[in-house]
C-alpha cells in the first residue's frame, strides 16, 4: 500500500466532495444567486474532487508487491486537488477576498496532470 494516509485522504476528499456537491445543488444559489458560471464552477470543482478521491483510494489499495506506484503520484494528486478544487470553491464564494489565489487554480491543475502522468512511470 502507498499509505494509510492516502486512503484516509481519499476518503475525506470523497466525503467532503459529496458535501460540496450537495451544497452546490441545494444551498449555493442562496449565496451566489442564480449566476450560472459560479454554479457550474462549483460543480466542476466537486466533480474533480470526487474523481481524485476515487483515484487516491485506488492508488492506496494496490499492494506494492503487485505494482510499484511512483512515489510522487499520490502527493501530486492530493495537493493538486486541494489547490484546484479548493481555490475554485473559495473564488466562487468570495472572489474579491480570495482573488490572490486565482493563479493557484491552474497550478493545481498542473499538479493533477503530473500526478496522473506519474502513474505512467
Amino acid at each position: 500500500m502507498v499509505s494509510q494516509f492516502y486512503w484516509k485522504a481519499g476518503s475525506l476528499l470523497g466525503l467532503s466532495g459529496i458535501v460540496c456537491s450537495a451544497y452546490g445543488s441545494h444551498g449555493l444559489a442562496k449565496i451566489v444567486g442564480d449566476n450560472p458560471t459560479k454554479l457550474k464552477n462549483w460543480a466542476t470543482a466537486s466533480e474533480f474532487q470526487m474523481i481524485q478521491a476515487v483515484a487516491l483510494l485506488a492508488i492506496s489499495s494496490i499492494p506494492s508487491t503487485v505494482r510499484r506506484i511512483h512515489p510522487a503520484a499520490a502527493p501530486l494528486i492530493l495537493g493538486g486537488t486541494l489547490m484546484f478544487s479548493g481555490t475554485i470553491y473559495l473564488l466562487t464564494l468570495q472572489r474579491d477576498r480570495f482573488r490572490v489565489l486565482g493563479p493557484v487554480t491552474p497550478l493545481g491543475g498542473l499538479a493533477l496532470m503530473a500526478g496522473w502522468a506519474a502513474l505512467l512511470l
